[in-house]
């Protein structure tokens, strides 16, 4: 199982999501994520990326600033790529080999500029296309290895995990739905995803673990429900999340990736000796 977690926004949050992520499982490991890091905040909480680090998860870039890329020009981007991966490897000292656009803001020019920039991985594509911050790209035709879709020789995607009815894309991969829906309905969910592709790639933003967070009073109605609902219960859902989902293996986004590489790899050659 696949379990990924940004960090988009850090506080008195990240410290809980540590405390979360670090409780073991039956296969004797304690789960895994990747923290996607914007540099601005590693940057100015240096010690709390090293602490993610530290505790076994993988660090990776979330960007330096939080910025739409479809909105960005490519050289924009390039800079903001460059920059963030630098000081992030500066700050864990080991490589960082993925990325998330923020808000899923990816689009093929963007990932050209991602694999220029020497990303192994993103992890930007949201198939739920009635959100108009996400971006789109085409993967029907890419070459898988196991959850994870082939764009060149060197870089990979890995979509978030949505659940499918018929040609549409219901989202199911975290965040706001997963406060939203009950959890026995999103277990379900999670199940038909696992049983039909063998891995499930979640996702959570640090803040919506945190219901002492400031209110913004002056947002709209719907922006404050999307934003605000079940804060104060999700902490208590994720960990019942993650109990229920023991069994299973909680991995990080590069662990996945090169599992699934090694795995295809192994396929490959019993088809050549065969």
């Amino acid at each position: 199982m696949l379990c990924e977690t940004p960090a988009a926004q850090l506080g008195n949050a990240v410290p809980i999501k540590l405390r979360i992520t670090g409780k073991r499982s039956n296969r004797g490991n304690s789960p895994r994520a990747t923290f996607f890091v914007l540099g601005w905040i590693a940057e100015r909480l240096p010690h709390l990326v090293r602490e993610i680090r530290a505790r076994g998860h993988e660090v990776a870039s979330h960007g330096y600033h939080h910025r739409l890329y479809r909105k960005e020009t490519p050289g924009d981007i390039k800079g903001d790529l460059i920059d963030s991966k630098r000081l992030l490897e500066d700050v864990v000292g080991v490589p960082v080999y993925g990325f998330r656009a923020p808000s899923f803001s990816i689009n093929h020019d963007a990932l050209k500029v991602i694999e220029d920039c020497g990303y192994v991985y993103d992890s930007s594509f949201n198939s739920f296309g009635m959100n108009k911050r996400h971006g789109q790209i085409e993967l029907n035709r890419r070459k898988r290895k196991g959850i994870a879709f082939q764009i060149s020789h060197t870089l990979y995607e890995l979509p978030i995990s949505n659940l499918r009815i018929g040609t549409y894309a219901v989202p199911w991969g975290g965040g706001g739905y997963f406060r939203l829906i009950p959890l026995a309905l999103f277990k379900i969910g999670v199940r038909s995803i696992m049983k039909k592709e063998k891995a499930y790639l979640f996702y959570m933003h640090p803040w919506e673990i945190d219901p002492e967070q400031p209110r913004v009073r002056e947002a709209s109605k719907l922006f404050r429900f999307r934003h605000y609902v079940n804060l104060d219960k999700t902490v208590s859902k994720l960990s019942s999340f993650i109990e229920t989902f023991k069994e299973c293996h909680f991995a990080t986004c590069h662990e996945y990736l090169q599992a699934a590489s090694s795995q295809a790899m192994s396929h490959e050659l019993r088809a050549v000796s065969y």
